[in-house]
């Protein structure tokens, strides 16, 4: 037994009278805001003004059900587009060429100064500005052409449009992931002989995903809401266009926009639990190197102590 261990078992545990501190005004605050939320839930559902029958009604229509899978779709292939935007322009501002680093702030620039929903104007408008798209050479010709109204549809324009948008601000998070990892481990995989781009993929990105992790789930859940701004496009098929038109048809946009809440709350909701395990995921290696810390700290105090 150990000085420290010894000292310990000397004290004698009857002698200590530790009495919890008490919190009163938690109580208070928390039996406040029960009271308030029961207030309003009782008075929500009592008002008829919300025409809960037909928030009831069209809680589960099939046009409603098909925009939320609409909702998804976009959100999840403009997210896959937004994470591939953002790791180029990341890589680019980190890059010793100055004509990448410069066009990777350019990119950055434009699409976080300018409004989401002005940048869907003009992807709507992509096709009256650009008819047909090719190869004009001068004193050779027209080497190839492609018509873009068969190729930028209304879902392609909301995609590439969101994507790019949500890609100048996953560009910086993909930055700061990488420049989180230390110098020293880069410089050991590169005295190693490992080349530049196994190294981003064996040994820097996923220690990287700590940091990017938490903050790409949040883009997600908020990409899945801003996909309401395709009204500017328009996809007509998508959930909240879908869910204007049903109101403008029955004069009750109240009830309506409680059916769009709900989707939009069941959605992010399973989002979140699945951003909570991913999270959980990336972070075990980093939970068992703390708690052997914190360990290897209690010990050696315990040794200073006797």
């Amino acid at each position: 037994m150990s000085a420290g261990t010894a000292l310990r078992a000397r004290v004698d545990t009857d002698d200590i009278h530790a009495v919890p501190l008490r919190h009163p005004w938690r109580w208070v605050s928390a039996a406040a805001v029960v009271v308030l939320t029961a207030l309003f839930a009782i008075s929500a559902a009592g008002n008829e003004n919300y025409l809960w029958h037909t928030y009831l009604k069209y809680l589960f229509d099939q046009r409603i059900s098909k925009g939320a899978g609409v909702t998804v779709l976009i959100t999840l292939v403009s997210m896959v587009i937004a994470t591939a935007a953002g790791l180029l322009a990341a890589v680019a501002r980190m890059s010793e060429n100055f004509v990448l680093r410069y066009a990777a702030w350019l990119y950055i620039w434009v699409f976080r100064g300018t409004p989401v929903y002005v940048q869907l104007v003009f992807w709507g408008l992509f096709t009256s500005l650009y008819p047909r798209i090719g190869l004009d050479i001068p004193g050779v010709g027209l080497l190839f052409g492609v018509d873009t109204k068969p190729w930028f549809t209304p879902m392609v324009s909301a995609c590439i449009g969101l994507g790019l948008n949500e890609g100048s601000y996953m560009s910086e998070v993909m930055r700061a992931g990488i420049l989180s990892v230390g110098q020293g481990q880069r410089e050991a995989a590169a005295a190693l002989g490992i080349p530049r781009g196994k190294m981003m993929r064996r040994v820097v990105m996923p220690q990287a995903m700590r940091v990017i992790i938490p903050p790409t789930g949040n883009s997600l859940i908020g990409m899945l809401k801003t996909t309401s701004l395709v009204v500017a496009i328009p996809v007509s098929v998508e959930l909240y266009v879908r869910v204007r038109d049903i109101a403008g048809v029955l004069y009750q946009p109240v009830p309506l926009l409680l059916v769009a809440c709900t989707w939009y709350l069941a959605m992010t909701s399973v989002l979140m639990v699945g951003q909570h395990f991913v999270e959980k995921h990336y972070a075990r290696g980093d939970a068992r190197a703390s708690s052997g810390r914190q360990r290897r700290a209690a010990a050696d105090e315990d040794g200073e102590k006797a």
